[in-house]
Formats: structure tokens, sequence, C-alpha cells
């Protein structure tokens, strides 16, 4: 910690933004923009600062009270920016003009995490608890980073409130996404020879008639929407167009609701294909499994996790809910702050869809230029954002506190 800390300011939380825009940080490839994180934070005065082990960085504004913590989170990497040629503003330029911030990451997410880091900096000395920002990795490929933060109990806030877009709203939760796979197999054979092979491709339409059948009878919530279920992909191997393949693979996208758990998607789709293929289809085999990964972080460690995100959804009831949208209140006029679930999957999965602890989402930024060559963040909009989020977090921790 610095002797005497700089104070923090919307001017230099853009100038963070746009520093951070500079550093492409793909999934996996955070470590220089980690790097520029720590240094803001150590300019900024954070105490008990730590980078764990798959490189999450965090740091603590401590309380003046006894109220419990509350931390902010955003993600550190970023999706692929395309082609170059197809943005108005260099993706990794960090332009701020025409009243806006532009380029890769600039509202997703890291406009609303300089933002984050900066407000907290400036809450010393009025916080009525420990003010915790944590900046995570991988969430743009199924939140390992919040995921490890979660299970190793480095950090046990009592809320966390995450700056994924919401347009100045409160949102409390989203569908989360499974990929399955569904696996047939049979028996190769030369392409002349049909007869002598258990061909995959033979059954698809059966495989295809189970999975619509589970398409067609989806869940539904009432602010969450419809669960949804689409075929992505069919491959097959060997790919030699004069082979007959032994094995097909069918990828499954699943944007599905809270409470529906990975063994009991599997069993669904396993059910209902088997109920087509019934009987008379020998000598083929049938797997659905939950897709995997191995990811690899920046720090070199690596683990294989289930292509999986957890939804979550809090009730908008919620006292602290209600406490959260009277206090951020709404950009152009009086009233509360509208509450509504996100479009997208975000680490609240795991917070709260995994770990129960309350999460809630606040940022400006608009949903439709998240991973756009469009993509901005506007500077009004980031002003507002910056004014309103120390009245967010002191409501919270009153709430906690009664």
């Amino acid at each position: 910690m610095v002797s005497n800390p700089p104070t923090p300011s919307l001017q230099g939380a853009l100038s963070f933004a746009s520093d951070l825009i500079k550093i492409p940080s793909l999934s996996g490839n955070e470590r220089d923009v980690a790097k520029r994180l720590w240094e803001e934070m150590q300019f900024l005065g954070f105490e008990q600062m730590r980078v764990d082990e798959v490189g999450n960085v965090m740091g603590v504004i401590p309380g003046e009270g006894h109220a419990p913590p509350v931390m902010f989170n955003c993600h550190l990497d970023i999706v692929a920016e395309g082609d170059h040629s197809e943005w108005d503003h260099a993706p990794f330029g960090g332009d701020i003009t025409d009243g806006f911030l532009h380029g890769r990451g600039s509202m997703d997410i890291k406009g609303p995490l300089a933002l984050q880091t900066h407000v907290a900096a400036s809450m010393r000395g009025k916080c009525k608890g420990d003010l915790i920002v944590a900046h995570t990795v991988f969430e743009e490929c199924g939140g390992w980073g919040m995921q490890h933060l979660m299970e190793s109990k480095v950090l046990e806030p009592a809320l966390v409130i995450i700056g994924e877009a919401t347009d100045g709203d409160i949102c409390i939760g989203h569908r989360g996404r499974a990929e399955l796979e569904v696996i047939v197999t049979g028996l190769a054979g030369h392409a002349s020879a049909p007869e002598r092979a258990k061909n995959p491709l033979d059954i698809l339409p059966k495989v295809l008639a189970g999975i619509e059948q589970v398409k067609n009878n989806q869940e539904e919530d009432p602010l969450l929407g419809e669960s949804t279920l689409v075929v992505t992909d069919v491959s097959v191997t060997p790919e030699s167009k004069n082979v007959i393949p032994d094995r097909m693979e069918i990828v499954l996208d699943w944007r599905i609701l809270p409470h529906m758990e990975q063994d009991f998607l599997v069993k669904q789709v396993s059910d209902a294909i088997n109920s087509h293929l019934g009987d008379g289809v020998k000598g083929y085999g049938l797997e659905v499994v939950t897709a995997t990964e191995t990811q690899r972080a920046y720090t070199g460690v690596t683990r294989k996790r289930d292509t999986f995100t957890p939804g979550f959804m809090m009730d908008p009831s919620d006292t602290l809910i209600r406490s959260a949208a009277k206090a951020v209140g709404k950009q152009e006029g009086s009233g509360l702050a509208d509450v509504r679930p996100w479009a997208f999957a975000t680490d609240g999965g795991w917070t709260h869809g995994v770990f129960g602890i309350p999460t809630l989402g606040f940022a400006p930024g608009k949903e439709s230029f998240a991973h756009t060559n469009t993509e901005r963040l506007s500077v009004e909009d980031a002003r507002w954002a910056f004014k309103r989020h120390p009245d967010l977090v002191l409501a919270i921790q009153d709430g906690l506190s009664s």
C-alpha cells in the first residue's frame, strides 16, 4: 500500500480502462492485463493484494465498521476481436472519442472493471465493512477463475456485485449453459461395401427425432423465459470421403434454468433418443455426456472442466435487491432501477447458483454491443454509474447488517 494513495476519479478510471483495452487478453492469456491491474491496485492503495493459482487478481479496501464484506467482480479475459478491418475504431486502440470508450473489452468488461476498481479505492474510510475487488480469469470459457476462487474459500463475501453490462439496471440472474455430446458408434467399412459396416449416419434421423422431442418439451420460468436446446454441430470420424465412419458426434447447446443439473440433462436426452431407436437398431452404441475441455491458465495450472455454466436467479422481492434498486435509481430521473435478468451467462452462476452467495449485477453498457465489432461504452453512462456505485455499496452493507 502506498503511503498517500491518489484520489480515484472517473477520468483516472477511463484512462486505466483505455490502457487495459490496449492489452489483448484472450482466456488463458491474461498475464499482461493482470500485471497492469496489479500496478493500478497498488497505485490506488489496495491492501491484502494477491494473485491466486489460476491468475485471479484481488485486493481489499478495509471497512471502518463491522458490516459483512461486499465483493466487486469483473473478468480479465475477452473474446477474439475478429477482422480488424471490420472495426471503425481499432479493437486494441482504447480510443476515447465522440463520447465513447471504444474497443474490445470496452464494455465487456474492462471499462466496468476499471470503474469498479477506482470506485472501491474512492470508498476508503467510507465503507462500513470490507470492500473486496476480485477480477477473475476464464469467464468467457465457463468461469474457471470464479469457480476456483469460490472453491478455495480465500475470499468469503456476503454479497457479490458483478460488472457485466446492465445498462444501469439491477440484474439478478440468467440462464445457464450446458454443452452435451451425443456419441453414436458403429462399424467402419469401405464405402463400396456398406453391407459390411454399421454407419452411424443411417440412424441420424432417429437420433435427431429424440433430440427434437426434448427440444419441444422445455421448462419455462416467468422471469428467465424458456430453456432452449439446439444442435450446433454434427461430425464423423474417420473423415475420409470413401470410408463409412464408425463414430458420429452431435453437439447440443442447452440454455438451462438454474435448477437443471447435468445428470438430469444427460438422462433426458439419452432416454428420449433410446425411445426413438427402440429395439430394432442393433450393432450401434450410444453415449450422451457433458462435453469437457482442458484449460490452461496463464500461471501454468491446467484443469479438465465440464463445458457447463450454471444459471442462477435471485428473488426480485429480496430486501437486498429492493435496497439496491432504490440506491441506484434511474439515470433519467426519479424511481427505482429496473430489476431483471441478464440475457447471457456470467460468473454469478458460480457465486450464487453453486455457492449460494447473494449476487447482483450493476454496470453501464448495453448488452447489444457485447462481442461485436462496434463494442463501446458511453462516457456519460460511465460517469453516472461511477457516482451510483458508492450508494449501492453502502445500501447493501446496511442491508446485510440489519
